[in-house]
């Protein structure tokens, strides 16, 4: 009986084996490769099928992008693309030109309660009533829900376009910069190294002056504001350059001061103090003089685009400044308002419309080779050598810091202008010019 048990116990084992391979094969493919094959049918209709469970958006949209913007195109474009990604979104944007009254409008629906859910608006002291409103969400606030947004700026460009008050709200696209040009031609001619450094700059300096070249284009009575941005950057570094004091700073004299020195050495043309800017840029141009200092905008217009460089503004001695610490502005953003952020609608798309316009390929198409990218972009195919520098030179800025103007008075920062070419001569001291300036900036 014993044995007889033990053949039934085997045999209704295998009946069980043999009829759960037969139930496998009804279904044609192992159990597996079912799931596998759903899955990959449902990878294709992923984002349709997320898109489809959003609730509809209704996205209102602001930018400075309109008028004859020369990017008021892309902007439209990138919108309407935006749509077509996210089929439950609907934008309803009202950009202009940011003059005089559209900037009174935005002031006026901030303080009624009618902003928009996001809009491109100032970042510097043209945002003052509008940030007083207290109606943006911070950066960091959104990046502790949404790491990534932000991801493609660059951290000097981030900062640079944080508000007065420190506080990173908007996210930039495009700016200026300031630079040293250099016709690289004539420093190769006489085997020297481009002025990296303030020893190559005075050896530059003394070889290009024994050689009847200009070491410098300038104007010191008609635009020398280049120079005393960048000496009284060198000299106090980005944080004691920007903070606007009511007495001369050690470090502002001390940057005003290599005015004296510079032209002591013979580094400026013989007549700086009565020729304009346009006559110093076509010394620079014409190969009569070896450097200029300039803005991102007076790149386009050197005919020699292959030879000339931009180098960053070597650091003085003594000078506070990290090394690629540039003259700079970027001066707009989009911002993202409490409004859309605390509708959980809203929210998201508000999130993905903005990382959507501030994306590398979307800041490529805004900065078009112009100006200052706030993504690290590669350089377009139509750029020449000089773009190309440009572009390099900007995107290696280690700190980015808006003009002195920026920051002062109109009046004060004329007299501080005034004043550079008798602090030059010695005929006034830096520490003198500034203490004037600064008294009239206090009234």
């Amino acid at each position: 009986m014993s044995n007889m048990k033990k053949v039934l116990v085997m045999l209704l084992s295998i009946v069980l084996v043999f009829s759960f391979f037969t139930a496998c094969g009804k279904e044609g493919t192992p159990a597996g490769n079912k799931v596998d094959t759903k899955d990959k049918d449902n990878k294709k209709t992923d984002d349709k099928d997320v898109t489809d469970k959003q609730n509809p958006v209704t996205l209102i949209t602001v930018s400075m992008y309109g008028g004859t913007d020369p990017n008021a195109e892309n902007y439209q474009r990138h919108n309407a693309e935006f749509m077509a990604d996210y089929s439950y979104v609907t934008i309803e944007d009202d950009s202009q030109s940011a003059d005089q009254d559209w900037k009174t409008k935005i002031a006026a629906d901030f303080a009624v309660g009618n902003e928009p859910d996001v809009i491109q608006y100032f970042t510097d002291a043209n945002a003052s009533d509008v940030l007083a409103a207290d109606k943006f969400v911070s950066i960091d606030e959104i990046k502790a829900e949404y790491p990534d947004y932000a991801g493609d700026i660059l951290a000097s460009a981030l900062k640079a376009a944080s508000n007065p008050d420190g506080v990173s709200r908007a996210v930039p696209t495009t700016g200026y910069w300031e630079g040293l040009f250099c016709n690289k031609d004539l420093f190769d001619k006489f085997n020297l190294e481009l002025p990296t450094d303030w020893d190559k700059m005075l050896t530059a300096i003394d070889t290009f002056k024994a050689n009847n070249i200009v070491p410098i284009a300038v104007s010191l009575n008609n635009v020398p504001h280049y120079w005393v941005e960048f000496l009284m950057l060198s000299a106090a570094g980005p944080d004691g350059y920007s903070v606007v004091p009511t007495q001369a700073p050690a470090d502002w004299a001390k940057g005003l001061d290599m005015f004296k020195t510079l032209r002591d050495l013979g580094a400026f043309p013989v007549d700086t103090d009565t020729i304009d800017n346009d006559l110093a840029g076509e010394l620079f141009k014409n190969k009569e003089a070896a450097m200029q200092l300039d803005g991102s905008w007076y790149a386009g217009g050197i005919p020699d685009q292959d030879n000339t460089v931009l180098v960053s503004f070597p650091v003085i001695p003594g000078g506070k400044a990290q090394a690629g610490a540039m003259v700079g502005g970027i001066s707009s953003g989009f911002y993202i308002t409490k409004k859309a952020w605390n509708d959980p609608d809203k929210r998201d798309a508000a999130v993905k419309f903005v990382m959507a316009h501030t994306s590398k390929e979307a800041i490529t198409d805004y900065w078009g080779g112009n100006g200052q990218a706030a993504a690290a972009v590669d350089p377009l195919s139509t750029m020449t050598p000089l773009g190309v520098s440009g572009l390099e030179y900007s995107s290696a800025a280690t700190s980015i810091s808006s003009p002195t103007d920026a920051r002062i008075s109109q009046e004060a920062y004329n007299t501080l202008i005034a004043g550079i070419v008798d602090v030059s001569t010695g005929a006034k001291s830096s520490t003198d010019l500034l203490n004037e300036v600064l008294a009239i900036n206090a009234k």
